[in-house]
Formats: C-alpha cells, sequence, structure tokens
C-alpha cells in the first residue's frame, strides 16, 4: 500500500530532479554572460546567440515546472518563499521573462532599443539569473526570515500562515555569504558548462581554441566557490527533526551525518562531483575531446538532486525559519494533502513521455555542429 509518507518522499525526490536538470540548462544563461568575451566579430556573435537560443525554451520550461511541482505538491513552502522572498523570485522570473523577449527581438529590424541593448540584456538576465537562484537555494541550509502560524487560517479579517519578518523579502539572503559562494558556484558552473556545450555544439577553429583558454578561467572559481559551500554545510549544524515529537533543533554536522546515513545519496553525489570535473578536465587536457558537456551535465544533475535530497530526506528540515525553528518547514508539514499527491503521482507517469520529447527534439535540432554559414542561410535565425 502506498503510504503518505513515500508520497512525500517521491514528490521531494521529483522536485530534486527537476532541481538537477534546471542547474543543468543554466548553462545557456551562463553562454550569455560571455557573448562579448568569446566573440571577435558579428557573424561570430551570431552564432554563439544562435546555438543558445535554440535552447532557451527549455530552461524556462523546467524553472515554470519546477515552480508548479512545488507548488502542487509543498504549497506551504511556496507560499511561504515566493510570498514572502518575492523580490529574489521576482528579480529571477523578470530576468527569464526579459531573456525571452531578447533574443526574439535583438535581431528584429527597427526594434526600439537596438540590437546592442537585447545583447546586454542577454548578458544582465544571465548574470543575475544564475547568481541568484544559487543564493535562493542556498537558503535551504541556511535558512530564512520567516514564521509560521497556522492558527491563523480562522482569521477570517488575515488568514495568512506564513508572514515574512523583514522588509528586505528575501534580499536578506545576499548577506549570508555561504549564500553568496553558492550563487557564484551556480554562476560559474553555468558558464563553464556554457564553454563545453559551444566545444560541442560550434564548428569553428578559431572560436573553440578561445573556448578551451576560457575553461579554466571559469572552471577554477566554480570548483573553489562549490568546496567552500559544501566543506561549510557539512562542518555546519543542520536543521534536526525528532521523528516522535516533530520538534526541530540545531544538529553539529547533521548534513554529513544525512550523508553517511543514505549511502545511496553519497554514492550518487561522488559519482556526480567525478563526472563533472571528468567533463571538464579532459575537455581542457585533449583538443579532440569534445563530449564534455554530457558527463559535466548528467554530473550535474546528479550532484545538485543529491543536495536537494541532502536537506529533504533524514528527519531534515528542507525551508529553516531562522527566528523560531518550530516554523520551519519540512516535507511532512509543508506538503499536499494524501488525496493530492496520490492524483498528482499518476500525472507524473507521464513524466518520462515528457522526457523522451525532449530528447528526440534536442537531438533533431543537433544532427550536426553550427557553423557562420548555417547561420547566415537560416531564414529564422535570430
Amino acid at each position: 500500500m502506498i503510504t503518505y509518507s513515500f508520497l512525500q518522499h517521491y514528490w521531494w525526490f521529483l522536485i530534486s530532479l527537476l532541481g538537477g536538470i534546471l542547474a543543468f540548462l543554466l548553462f545557456i544563461q551562463g553562454g550569455q554572460t560571455m557573448l562579448f568575451t568569446l566573440s571577435k566579430t558579428e557573424d561570430e556573435r551570431r552564432l554563439l546567440i544562435n546555438v543558445l537560443g535554440r535552447k532557451w525554451e527549455f530552461t524556462f520550461t523546467t524553472l515554470v515546472t519546477f515552480g508548479g511541482a512545488f507548488f502542487a505538491s509543498f504549497p506551504l513552502f511556496y507560499s511561504t518563499s515566493f510570498g514572502g522572498a518575492y523580490w529574489v523570485w521576482m528579480a529571477i522570473l523578470f530576468c527569464f521573462t526579459l531573456q525571452a523577449v531578447s533574443y526574439e527581438f535583438q535581431s528584429k529590424q527597427g526594434n526600439v532599443f537596438g540590437q546592442g541593448t537585447y545583447r546586454a540584456f542577454l548578458f544582465i538576465t544571465g548574470l543575475l539569473s544564475t547568481f541568484l537562484i544559487g543564493v535562493a537555494i542556498a537558503t535551504f541550509f541556511t535558512g530564512s526570515d520567516f514564521l509560521i502560524n497556522k492558527g491563523n487560517i480562522t482569521n477570517q479579517l488575515a488568514p495568512v500562515i506564513s508572514q515574512w519578518q523583514n522588509s528586505w523579502n528575501g534580499l536578506e539572503a545576499l548577506l549570508n555569504l555561504r549564500n553568496l559562494s553558492l550563487g557564484f558556484a551556480v554562476f560559474f558552473l553555468a558558464r563553464t558548462q556554457a564553454l563545453l556545450f559551444f566545444i560541442n555544439r560550434v564548428k569553428n577553429q578559431a572560436m573553440e581554441a578561445r573556448f578551451r583558454k576560457n575553461l579554466w578561467i571559469n572552471a577554477l572559481p566554480f570548483v573553489v566557490f562549490f568546496l567552500v559551500f559544501v566543506i561549510w554545510t557539512l562542518l555546519s549544524e543542520g536543521f534536526a527533526i525528532d521523528s516522535a515529537t516533530g520538534i526541530v533543533s540545531m544538529e553539529k554536522f547533521k548534513y554529513f551525518t544525512n550523508l553517511i546515513e543514505m549511502p545511496v545519496v553519497l554514492g550518487l553525489l561522488l559519482i556526480g562531483v567525478v563526472a563533472v570535473l571528468y567533463g571538464i578536465g579532459r575537455s581542457f587536457i585533449s583538443i579532440n575531446f569534445k563530449n564534455g558537456i554530457w558527463y559535466s551535465g548528467i554530473g550535474t544533475v546528479l550532484t545538485v538532486c543529491c543536495l536537494f535530497l541532502l536537506v529533504g530526506y533524514n528527519n531534515t528540515a528542507f525551508y529553516p525559519a531562522s527566528p523560531n525553528l518550530q516554523s520551519s518547514l519540512s516535507i511532512f508539514n509543508a506538503s499536499s494533502s494524501l488525496f493530492t499527491l496520490k492524483a498528482m503521482s499518476l500525472v507524473s507517469l507521464l513524466i518520462p513521455v515528457v522526457l523522451v520529447y525532449i530528447i528526440i527534439a534536442w537531438r533533431s535540432m543537433e544532427k550536426k555542429r553550427t557553423d557562420i554559414n548555417d547561420i547566415k542561410n537560416d531564414d529564422h535565425a535570430y
């Protein structure tokens, strides 16, 4: 018999997987931050924009699906975070919206702001979206400034369950150094994966040399910031939940303990990290190796998925409340009803079909590497 607890764990796994896929697809945003660095001519710039432009919908769709899955399965988190820390989430959504507009209008004849302005928007949105997503996810480990009072649901004048405790509404996360370390790690990872993607898809020897030259410049700070965040997190206190009473308390080395007590997660995390490093390292060493994006991409999905599992499983509060630990959210007290989770689980069986569609669509657009002549002869190019 499928239990309520099983469904809560099942849906947290799906959200973790979507988070991993989103982290991989952020290479599009990372590539936008290097349009001017990697290109020397207008033709080269158009080549990069079009290689990325064929994929921007994937990231946008995954972000919407990620948010939708959170809303449906853990609505209390959605209302607390998206309703309280709204400046951060609104900035992220604005970046993705402006990105879509910039791709579609930057090459249109007679556009209002000019081509250069829209390309500058691509740079800005790529930088802010990757950094802010990293900062937002880091708060799952460091805590946020909110309180929960479910008794307020009976208050007809103000039936507000969750309340943010400061006027910064999420921007205070930028004052936490551990949050910043993950923000920078995601930013440089996105740029690193973009370079691996360009190596795989762009057919231009001169540009490929620039891709490989910039690879270590971005990979090195990524590794440093990621290690800072992981080591800091594993050595810090975590937000543990007593399985009998539901009381939340601080526990030394909680996330390290979670890794030890969940060997499957530990194993997948190590495989993911090794795959990322292998994809980067071999691409840097061998000029004939062009498939680093797939090793690094799969490794990113595994690593980020395991980080989500680390903070959601094993009696851990995935969205800690700094003012009062007992307001912290877990997969048990923030989830939808048993009926809702059961109904949505039937719909989730369609996920493999969607994934197969994405793979087929991806492959149909990438039958061969792209060069400048392909863009010049394409009437639908950006």
